[in-house]
C-alpha cells in the first residue's frame, strides 16, 4: 500500500509541471509515447496535440502502413494554434510513400523553421530538393546510414531562408551547370552555417564548389572530394579527416592582394595534409 502511495505522489508530482516543461520530456521520447500518455489521466489527454516539436520513426512501428495511419492520426490531431518548432523523420524505403509526403507538405504549410530526416538503412534512393524547399525553413539535417545506403539529392538547393545545413552520408549532384562560379548552395542565400560529413560527389566526381558571400562556418568531416571554396564572411573552419582537400579563397580583383582569411584557410590545409595517418 506504501509503495503505491509513492507511485500516486511522483505521479501528481509530474502531472502538476507546466504544459511547456512536460513537452520537453516528451520530445525525448518521441511522438508514439507522448500519445500514449493520453490514457493516463484526464489532465494527460491532449497533452501531445500542443508538443512543438515532432519526433516520427519508423522503427517505432512494425509495419510501415501502421506508421503511415499513426501520422496522419497525429498530424489531424494536432492543435495548430500551437506553432510547430521542428520535426524529425526517421524512416526507410521510398521517398514516394504517402506518410513522407504528408509530413513534409506539414512542414511546408506550417512554416515550420527546423526539420531533420534520417534516412535508415535500405536500397539507394532519389531525394527530390524540391520536396523541402520552404521560405521559413532555417535549419535543416539530412542524415543517411552509409555510403553504400547513401541518399542522392538533386541539384538544386533553393531555400532562401536557409541559415544551417547539416548533411551527412549524402551523394551530392552538382548538374551539369559549367559556371565554375556557381556552387551547390548558391541559391541558399541566407546560409551561414554549413556541415558536410562522409559525402560524395554523383557520377564520379571528385571535387565540387562551395562559393557563398555570406557563409560564416564550414565544417568538412569524413571525405575525400577536392572541394574549392571561396566564402569572404569565413570566421570558423573545422577540418577533420578530409582527404584532398583544395581551399580557395577570393579571386582577386585588379591584381590585388587576397583577404588574410585565405592564408588561414591554406594553414588549415597545410595541417590536415602533415598530419600522419
Amino acid at each position: 500500500m506504501g509503495d503505491r502511495k509513492r507511485v500516486n505522489v511522483e505521479g501528481d508530482r509530474l502531472s502538476s509541471l507546466p504544459d511547456d516543461l512536460i513537452h520537453k520530456i516528451l520530445s525525448f521520447v518521441g511522438i508514439k509515447l507522448a500519445v500514449e500518455t493520453s490514457v493516463l489521466s484526464s489532465r494527460w489527454r491532449y497533452i501531445w496535440t500542443s508538443m512543438p516539436c515532432l519526433n516520427f520513426s519508423t522503427k517505432d512501428f512494425h509495419t510501415l502502413p501502421k506508421f503511415s495511419t499513426f501520422v496522419k492520426h497525429v498530424l489531424l490531431g494536432r492543435n495548430n494554434q500551437i506553432e510547430v518548432a521542428s520535426v524529425e523523420l526517421t524512416f526507410r524505403g521510398k521517398v514516394s510513400q504517402p506518410f513522407v509526403g504528408r509530413i513534409l507538405n506539414y512542414v511546408l504549410s506550417h512554416n515550420v523553421p527546423q526539420l531533420s530526416i534520417t534516412f535508415l538503412p535500405g536500397k539507394k534512393i532519389e531525394f527530390p530538393l524540391s520536396r523541402v524547399s520552404s521560405r521559413s525553413l532555417k535549419h535543416l539535417t539530412m542524415t543517411g546510414h552509409s555510403f553504400k545506403h547513401s541518399i542522392t539529392t538533386t541539384p538544386h538547393w533553393e531555400m532562401l531562408a536557409l541559415e544551417t545545413l547539416y548533411i551527412h552520408c549524402l551523394t551530392l549532384y552538382e548538374g551539369d551547370n559549367t559556371d565554375e562560379r556557381i556552387s551547390l548552395f548558391s541559391n541558399c542565400a541566407s546560409l551561414k552555417n554549413l556541415t558536410i560529413k562522409k559525402c560524395i560527389m554523383a557520377g564520379g566526381l571528385y571535387s565540387f564548389n562551395i562559393y557563398h558571400p555570406g557563409l560564416t562556418s564550414l565544417t568538412l568531416e569524413d571525405g575525400f572530394t577536392r572541394v574549392n571554396v571561396d566564402t569572404p564572411q569565413l570566421k570558423n573552419l573545422t577540418i577533420k579527416q578530409w582527404q584532398g582537400v583544395h581551399l580557395v579563397g577570393p579571386y582577386p580583383v585588379d591584381d590585388e592582394p587576397k583577404p588574410c582569411y585565405t592564408n588561414l584557410l591554406a594553414s588549415a590545409e597545410s595541417k590536415l595534409a602533415s598530419k600522419p595517418s
